[in-house]
């Protein structure tokens, strides 16, 4: 069984700018979507504190993610729609899945 990697990135976005976040995610989405390596993303906020975003990206592999997603054209056009929020990231991990499960 290959392992899926999940890239975790929080952010902290001010209120003021939450929309403005949301769009870029929005429009970098069509690459993660075209991409290979990118089995799965969501993009959630904060229900406490709504200023907390976490961006949850599934790899097939940490190289697919680095080389093969960052290696590519497409990239570029990702970059360039959430780089204003790149300041704003407190924790960019690849992580792998160690035990899941489901509520009944």
């Amino acid at each position: 069984m290959v392992a899926v990697v999940i890239e975790y990135i929080r952010y902290t976005v001010p209120s003021s700018q939450a929309d403005e976040f949301e769009r870029a995610y929005r429009a970098a989405s069509p690459v993660l979507d075209a991409d290979p390596h990118c089995l799965a993303y969501e993009i959630a906020r904060g229900v406490e504190e709504p200023e907390n975003y976490v961006v949850r990206i599934e790899w097939d592999s940490v190289e697919g993610h680095e080389q093969g997603f960052r290696g590519s054209p497409g990239f570029r056009v990702f970059l360039a729609a959430v780089r204003p929020f790149i300041p704003q990231i407190q924790e960019m991990k690849h992580y792998v899945v160690r035990q899941s499960g489901t509520a009944r």
